[in-house]
């Protein structure tokens, strides 16, 4: 099912058994900012990026060593080489994603990668990295299914997030998503149930608004809805462990967070520094232990933590 009624989805989505797949990935990928620097194509329709003059690759380039270290101490995490020619290539999880079938339809079905349609010829240009497609197709055995040249965008797990426990898509629409695009990234992933919905004017992508976290809890900032009450009706659907997020937090890349264990949060440590006490209370509250990395200079291509992390289900 694929709807823009909120009732309708949250009625069907309260059926649904956690019995979807596994709530956190098994590996976590990675691509170096190797030649990063502002993409002027990519800055037109993403406020949140720097100005050239603010670029520091050096930085960006160590901070992300450091978050490979970080994160391999929780699941195998590898890096690609980044490439000068795609100046975004760190933000991976916009142009690769990877799925498996609906574990209780389907047991033992072949696992599949995803490569996206990008809005902008910059960053349409890393979804033919052939060595990413033949780790996932020929040493992963991947199935591949290869939306890059139909003609409506769909930026993966940037535009749309995704409860993997439950089999939900929620598929913010901008104009690096339409909705088309949504449709064949939830035909793809085979997910049971997706919402489409409008971003606020400014917002690219819904993971820098919306974070589902290991399918039990929820960071949402209202502001980057078109319609705010919407954050509010998925906030209530992960009762009591929905969190509706104030605009420092949403400034400051908060929702763009991952659960990559059962046990832990990740973000940048500029968004823990803004972490409103109840926000940290309710991660407690869900059982995650909040886990920050410096990423200030990697911040400043318009991306966090969350954009940085393609994951391997």
């Amino acid at each position: 099912m694929i709807t823009r009624d909120p009732d309708v989805f949250f009625t069907q989505a309260g059926r649904l058994a956690a019995d979807f797949g596994p709530a956190t990935a098994r590996a976590a990928f990675l691509v170096a900012p190797d030649g990063f620097a502002r993409a002027e194509q990519s800055a037109g329709d993403n406020r949140y990026m720097a100005q050239a003059a603010d670029f520091d690759p050096g930085r960006a380039s160590a901070q992300h060593r450091e978050l490979q270290r970080r994160l391999s101490a929780v699941l195998p995490t590898i890096c690609f080489a980044g490439d000068p020619d795609t100046p975004d290539a760190l933000f991976p999880n916009n142009v690769f994603a990877t799925g498996r079938p609906d574990a209780a339809r389907q047991p033992g079905g072949a696992p599949r990668y995803l490569v996206g349609r990008m809005r902008h010829p910059v960053r349409q240009r890393e979804a033919g990295r052939a060595d990413i497609r033949a780790f996932f197709g020929q040493v992963l055995g991947y199935e591949e299914v290869d939306l890059s040249l139909q003609a409506h965008p769909c930026e993966l797990t940037g535009a749309l997030v995704v409860d993997r426990v439950r089999g939900l898509g929620y598929a913010g629409l901008s104009e690096r998503c339409d909705e088309a695009g949504a449709r064949l990234m939830h035909e793809a992933l085979g997910l049971r149930a997706t919402l489409l919905f409008e971003l606020a004017p400014g917002e690219y992508h819904t993971n820098v608004v919306l974070a589902v976290l290991a399918g039990r809890a929820a960071l949402v900032s209202p502001a980057g809805f078109a319609e705010p009450a919407l954050a509010s009706a998925i906030a209530g659907f992960y009762a009591p462990h929905g969190m509706i997020l104030a605009a420092a937090e949403h400034a400051a890349f908060v929702a763009n967070s991952i659960a990559l264990s059962a046990d832990r949060v990740w973000m940048s440590a500029a968004a823990g520094r803004v972490l409103a006490e109840h926000t940290r209370a309710g991660l407690a509250a869900a059982g995650f232990a909040l886990e920050t990395v410096e990423l200030d200079a990697i911040e400043a291509g318009g991306g966090s933590l969350r954009c940085c992390v393609g994951e391997i289900y």
